[in-house]
């Protein structure tokens, strides 16, 4: 039995409000019915989410009731969907220990726990002791979210930090690793999560967010000491700029890492000199952007300087490493992007991309000799796992497809044999020769090829009637991996075709493919999405009406325009956490990630073309009086990144303009952030609510019990 969503008789939808604010920027004058939306108190709302103003919270609380009297039917179904999802996680699954020194360090999980543990075992094998339990940390907290746990070098301390707002202000604690107590002294608060610890072992480096949730300032935290008495090292004048640190390849530097979408500057702090202070590599230069990895008095250097758009590795003398000195190691190659690389005593490995396709490549820094790992599927994730170690020739890599579970290898550099260490375990039952992997690629309208990976069962027939899900993200550079998902399987299993499209502004094919979606030639993204759509269509994979699409963030902006502009192919339209309120928020420069951003889709307060070029595509600016397909937006209260606001003011202007379609949902997550619910079984909730809406969408979903 199905149920369409024309025979539900849900609550009425709630209107909100119409409150105009008038504004002119440019000569142009705009009027914001909704603005009222975003409480003026959001500051604090991110530390503490019960100071929400009363009426917004309201409003919140009747969307997300109405959302339920819609979707409730579907109840039983997310409960068989999260079984399904759940049934599909090894419970007690442990990654592979990674050495370092006399130990080996790893994360695992207990049945039926939450959160991970972070233990060690002696190196060659012994007891496992367990340094962190999350789940006995987040009991009490509605959310918790741990961070980076990094220990000492010298093994008796782990650095640790949480978060238990879903707002990314992250508290740091120590813990002695023989008592398992952590220290009532070196406590720091509202940082970024981030540690780095001195060659010493008793102090270590952090990056503190200003009161407008900024990485700007670097600092040095000597242990027992409070914070008021720690020692700011760094600070970024600029408020476009983000500040984060690492520890070098070797170990022997924390670096100073910052930048924006465009430009980026490194400094380096000597670790056996707490004291030290920061040196600077290479000034910055607008459009330049390098990141580094020591090896004795060398740096190497990925970078896209002198014109290499797709990035290439260049070296430099450590006691002369200004722009000046750079000499290419491997250079600039067009069509074949350098994603990054990792440095080892003995090799340099990087990870190319061609044609939305990764390969290793591994480099023997005395004879110069290279090869390449190499897999044969039609489309696949690969990445390196990183190493504690640097003076090692063994390097771990993991692999997936999209019919392929998680498979991790350790790969001697040397000998080139390949040790399989650990491979995804589905207790329900997995068979890859059950599922199809593969790729077609779409013609976009201005001729540009767009590759898109597809999921679907072995028994699937392309007659175009089956629903399909098709994902987009296309933003900052990132790549779309055609990785493993146990979860999409129970969409899968129900007949729905699985497709990633690996549109512009994505990295995909290149730093090119990016550039060619970003400021004002964003609507490519768009572009690009439906155009991925109609190819589907035009295989045979499905239909008009049947198709429901799916993105989060910037994602989410990608559906709020694609609603816009092609709503007529789609059944239905999920966008999480969506950045769809771009033009109002990049207006704001005292919102966290305002100034930073502007180098990606342009600063509309000094720039009256930019102010026209985003005004033309955002997707809360541009809703029109016309039919829409139905819509779930989810957002989070104390969301620092994308504000709850702008999923809030686009359903509201949806409901007041649209002419038919929908119906239009927002749900929001009143005790988490940008990631959702904490918690690996939580997060299934949320995940098992957009599958009900998708099959509600093309009318699959099951009729209540």
């Amino acid at each position: 039995m199905t149920q369409s969503r024309d025979q539900l008789t849900p609550l009425a939808a709630p209107v909100a409000p119409r409150r105009p604010h008038a504004f002119t920027t440019h000569g142009i004058t705009l009027t914001d019915d909704y603005a009222w939306l975003k409480d003026p108190n959001w500051q604090e709302v991110l530390r503490d989410p019960t100071v929400l103003d009363p009426d917004i919270r309201s409003y919140l609380e009747a969307e997300n009731a109405y959302t339920e009297s819609l979707l409730g039917h579907t109840g039983a179904l997310q409960k068989t969907l999260v079984a399904e999802m759940r049934a599909r996680i090894k419970e007690d699954d442990s990654s592979v220990p990674s050495p370092d020194g006399a130990y080996a360090y790893f994360r695992k999980f207990r049945e039926g726990g939450q959160h991970p543990m972070y233990c060690r075992t002696p190196r060659d094998g012994g007891e496992v002791v367990t340094i962190l339990d999350g789940d006995q940390l987040a009991a009490g907290h509605d959310y918790f979210r741990l961070n980076q746990v990094r220990h000492s070098n010298d093994h008796t301390r782990s650095a640790w930090a949480a978060d238990t707002k879903g707002s990314e202000y992250f508290t740091l604690r120590v813990r002695d690793i023989a008592s398992g107590e952590d220290s009532a002294i070196d406590v720091i608060e509202q940082t970024d999560g981030g540690v780095v610890w001195a060659a010493d072992s008793q102090a270590f480096f952090y990056v503190k967010l200003d009161d407008n949730h900024r990485p700007m300032q670097v600092w040095r935290h000597r242990l027992g000491t409070p914070q008021a008495d720690d020692v700011l090292v760094y600070e970024e004048k600029d408020f476009g700029w983000f500040t984060h640190i690492h520890e070098s390849a070797s170990g022997r530097f924390c670096v100073i890492a910052g930048g924006d979408h465009e430009t980026s500057e490194q400094w380096l702090i000597d670790l056996s000199d707490a004291a030290a202070t920061p040196r600077l590599v290479a000034a910055r230069t607008e459009g330049v952007q390098y990141s580094i990895a020591d090896r004795g008095d060398q740096l190497f250097i990925l970078t896209n300087a002198d014109d290499a758009l797709d990035f290439k590795i260049v070296t430099a003398p450590l006691a002369a490493p200004a722009r000046g000195n750079w000499r290419d190691l491997i250079p600039h190659r067009a069509g074949v992007y350098v994603d990054d690389f990792d440095l080892f005593a003995g090799h340099l490995v990087r990870l190319e991309r061609a044609n939305a396709l990764p390969s290793i490549v591994i480099r023997d820094l005395t004879s110069g000799e290279e090869h390449a790992i190499g897999f044969d599927e039609a489309a696949y994730s690969l990445g390196t796992l990183g190493s504690y170690e640097f003076d090692t020739t063994s390097l771990r890599i993991s692999y997936s497809s999209m019919t392929t579970p998680s498979e991790v290898y350790d790969y001697d550099m040397t000998t080139r044999a390949r040790l399989l260490r650990k491979r995804e375990e589905i207790p329900s039952g997995h068979n890859p020769a059950d599922y199809v992997t593969t790729r077609i690629i779409a013609t976009a309208p201005d001729g540009a090829a767009v590759p898109v990976s597809i999921l679907h069962a072995k028994n699937l027939k392309r007659d175009g009637t089956a629903p399909l899900l098709l994902y987009g993200y296309g933003s900052y550079g990132m790549e779309m991996p055609a990785s493993f998902s146990a979860n999409r399987l129970s969409l899968v299993d129900r007949g729905f075709v699985y497709a990633i499209a690996h549109i512009r502004g994505g990295a995909d094919k290149g730093w090119g493919w990016y550039l060619d979606g970003k400021r004002e030639k964003k609507t490519n993204s768009f572009d690009d999405f439906a155009a991925s759509a109609r190819a589907l269509i035009a295989a045979n994979y499905t239909s008009e009406k049947r198709i429901v699409g799916h993105g989060g963030s910037a994602g989410g902006m990608l559906m709020g325009a694609v609603a816009n502009r092609a709503g007529e192919l789609f059944a239905g339209i999920v966008a999480e956490v969506p950045f769809v309120d771009v033009l109002n928020t990049m207006l704001d420069d005292t919102l966290p990630l305002t100034p930073p951003e502007w180098p990606e889709w342009g600063n509309p307060i000094e720039s009256e073309a930019d102010f026209k070029t985003i005004l033309s595509y955002s997707p809360y600016d541009n809703v029109a009086a016309k039919t829409y397909p139905a819509i779930l937006a989810m957002g989070g209260l104390s969301d620092p990144r994308v504000t709850y606001w702008e999923p809030a003011k686009w359903i509201a202007r949806l409901r007041a303009t649209m002419t038919g379609g929908g119906p239009v949902l927002l749900r929001t997550n009143m005790g988490a952030g940008h990631g959702g619910a904490s918690g690996r079984f939580n997060r299934l909730d949320e995940v098992a609510i957009v599958y009900a809406f998708a099959l509600w969408a093309v009318g699959l979903a099951e009729q209540p019990a």
